[in-house]
């Protein structure tokens, strides 16, 4: 008698790529699992993997499977609520929430995504391990800082879409699309850094220079100058490594604005960069070792403005968009000279607006990326200068001296970057010859 069962569909999923959506399931799965269970928590290490690889198994048999399974394991958080009730803990929403999303992210990795559910499930794990001090600094936020974080959300979110596309203008110098993607991107990196600092800023005079370097390097050295007129020559030593770390974090923070708007104008630029915080950090580290350990260094107690308001999201905007046009203009008629000047002067209002002025000025074909990058340099020299002239205000004769030869030397490595650029420039036009792109007029 014929066998009906051998006329049944069979399918066979590729052995190696099934292997690889269960196998990445499974080990994301029992990466949140491990908090879980360090917490305590009933559902820990192994259920978490279970859920994990359950949602894989779904994500490859397709929608309806996947739909079924996520449905199964919110009928499982309910009844671990229930249970933790009846024991009198109190209800598991977080590690309910936490189910769903393991849940959702098993899903993903069956229908052959990898990164994302490996971002989604890193995140997850580093809110559930970082409970104390997210909620530490939630209830520590203040009413203006909560108004700063939504202002900011404002622009990024609302404003930005009503912008209009592409140039406008007589000579389609001003791009407003990607001059606010400017403006938020240095009103972000402040604010990120506005929070580092009130997380770890009160450790230490080195922590505080650089994170408040990367906010803004100028307030920065003000407030460390302004502390030796109080402490005389006891703060010396951490108020040098303070101020070369805040100059340290300021050119970081341009290189990154570059890499970030125009990565083509950091090729030429890089060596400088490069140098500039290498030769800064080994100041700060030959300093450290043989400071003086019977002195014991004082934090400064600094007191930063909100990173974010609206009169510093104009005042960004309006270098921003003014450094931007003038520099088209003096570029067209003065050539590379002319930029390079309104870098210079740029850089004395804010380095980063100079900088992000020229990115995007690369970005949208009005500047080669190698002389953006140079006016990118420039503006940080300019900056590093700036500093020293507030150091000199002082008054104290051997912070001045001090400073004065190590950011020299700073000066000094970047001018040898852009001098090494120059001489490997035409091997590397070779190699890439986008980097030398053409300014359109």
């Amino acid at each position: 008698m014929f066998d009906q069962t051998l006329s049944l569909p069979n399918a066979e999923w590729p052995y190696i790529q099934i292997l690889v959506r269960l196998a990445l399931s499974l080990a994301l799965g029992l990466l949140i699992g491990i908090e879980r269970e360090r917490r305590g928590k009933e559902a820990g290490l192994r259920t978490f993997g279970f859920i994990c690889l359950l949602g894989a198994l779904g994500g490859s048999l397709g929608t309806a499977f996947s739909l079924v399974i996520l449905i199964l394991v919110g009928v499982l958080a309910v009844l671990l609520n229930i249970q933790t009730l009846r024991m009198n803990q109190g209800t598991e929403l977080t590690t309910s929430a936490a189910m769903l999303v393991t849940c959702t992210a098993g899903i993903l990795c069956g229908q052959g995504h990898t990164i994302s559910p490996a971002a989604v499930m890193v995140s997850a794990t580093a809110l559930l391990a970082w409970k104390e001090r997210l909620a530490g600094f939630s209830m520590g936020l203040t009413e203006s800082e909560l108004r700063s974080a939504v202002m900011l959300a404002i622009l990024a979110i609302v404003i930005y879409p009503a912008l209009p596309v592409g140039a406008i203008g007589p000579w389609n110098l001003f791009e407003p699309r990607a001059a606010w993607i400017a403006v938020i991107l240095i009103a972000g990196i402040g604010f990120v850094n506005y929070i580092l600092w009130k997380l770890y800023g009160m450790r230490g005079v080195e922590l505080s220079g650089f994170f408040g370097g990367l906010v803004n390097s100028n307030f920065t050295v003000i407030e460390m100058a302004s502390r030796l007129q109080q402490k005389s020559n006891e703060f010396v030593d951490s108020a040098y490594r303070g101020i070369l770390l805040a100059t340290t974090a300021m050119i970081m923070r341009n290189a990154s604005l570059l890499l970030i708007l125009a990565p083509l104008a950091l090729v030429g630029s890089f060596t400088a960069f490069l140098l500039m915080m290498l030769s800064s950090t080994i100041l700060v580290l030959w300093n450290y070792r043989h400071r003086n350990r019977n002195l014991i260094d004082e934090t400064p107690n600094m007191k930063l403005d909100l990173p974010f308001s609206l009169p510093l999201a104009l005042k960004y905007g309006v270098v921003f968009l003014g450094l931007h046009i003038v520099g088209g203009l003096t570029q067209r008629m003065f050539g590379d000279v002319g930029f390079y000047l309104v870098s210079i002067v740029g850089g004395l209002m804010s380095s980063a607006s100079a900088v992000a002025a020229a990115a995007a000025l690369a970005s949208q074909g009005h500047l080669s990326p190698t002389v953006a990058g140079n006016g990118a340099v420039l503006a940080s020299f300019t900056s590093i200068a700036f500093s020293l002239s507030f150091v000199v205000h002082s008054g104290n004769s051997q912070l001045i001296r001090r400073l004065a030869i190590a950011m020299a030397c700073v000066v000094l490595t970047g001018i040898i970057g852009l001098i090494a650029w120059n001489v490997i420039h035409p091997l590397a036009i070779q190699w890439f010859p986008q980097i030398e792109g053409k300014p359109t007029m």
